[in-house]
């Protein structure tokens, strides 16, 4: 089996491409569910007054949000592949719902240029996941707890409401999610086991490693916006 190049390509190296194709396949129909949700939400502002006015259902939405990611994150493997599916773009869209929040803030213009910054951004640091030899596990672990301490420090500051630390949380999660990008790139390339290929078992797989880098750009973007969005006027 030979590459578009020309060079021979092992059946496993195959597979391993196919199968990282999928990933982004859903993780590009999940980023594209929730902003075309978003921008459909942004053409009707009244609608997006009324959620954010309303806290019990804006903040019941992001409950229900976090209890789709963590499920579907724990229990992918005991789901039907539909199941999963039904998870992962229910979440993708109602994602889009929240962040319609975005356009009472942020000019559009600046919403689109943090955009275009987060996916030039992301995609450099998954080619390097993907091309690297180097094992970004030890990576990896020091980013999960790194994350683990800017979610406490951003849930501390929602009382404090430091500007200081606004912006070291913000600052670091561009950092930590850049690099979570790279390590869920690779870690994704181990993810398929050979038996499973062609199989309801490889579909989920994907799902569950579009999820991580779905998650990885989502963040990615939302710190990018606050450092670079021009605030509209009121």
């Amino acid at each position: 089996m030979s590459a578009a190049g020309g060079y021979p390509i092992s059946a496993d190296e195959a597979e391993e491409r196919a199968f990282i194709v999928e990933v982004y396949r859903w993780m590009t129909g999940g980023l594209a569910l929730t902003g075309g949700v978003a921008l459909y939400m942004a053409a009707h502002p009244a609608s997006i007054v009324a959620l954010t006015s309303n806290r019990v259902l804006f903040y019941g939405l992001l409950i229900v949000e976090v209890l789709a990611v963590f499920g579907l994150a724990a229990f992918v493997r005991r789901m039907s592949s539909a199941t999963a599916s039904f998870v992962f773009l229910g979440y993708a869209a109602l994602n889009g719902v929240t962040l319609s929040s975005i356009f009472l803030v942020y000019t559009q213009s600046s919403i689109a240029n943090a955009f275009f910054v987060t996916a030039g951004t992301f995609a450099a640091m998954s080619l390097y996941g993907w091309m690297t030899k180097t094992d970004l596990t030890s990576l990896g672990n020091i980013l999960f707890m790194a994350l683990i301490g800017l979610v406490i420090a951003s849930f501390a500051n929602m009382f404090f409401r430091s500007s200081t630390m606004y912006w070291i949380t913000t600052y670091a999660g561009v950092l930590i999610f850049t690099g979570l990008t790279a390590y869920d790139t690779q870690k994704i390339k181990g993810m398929l086991n050979p038996s499973d290929e062609g199989t309801d078992m490889e579909t989920k797989e994907a799902i569950s490693g579009a999820l991580a880098l779905y998650l990885d750009f989502i963040n990615l973007f939302l710190d990018i916006l606050q450092i670079m969005g021009q605030q509209r006027e009121s």
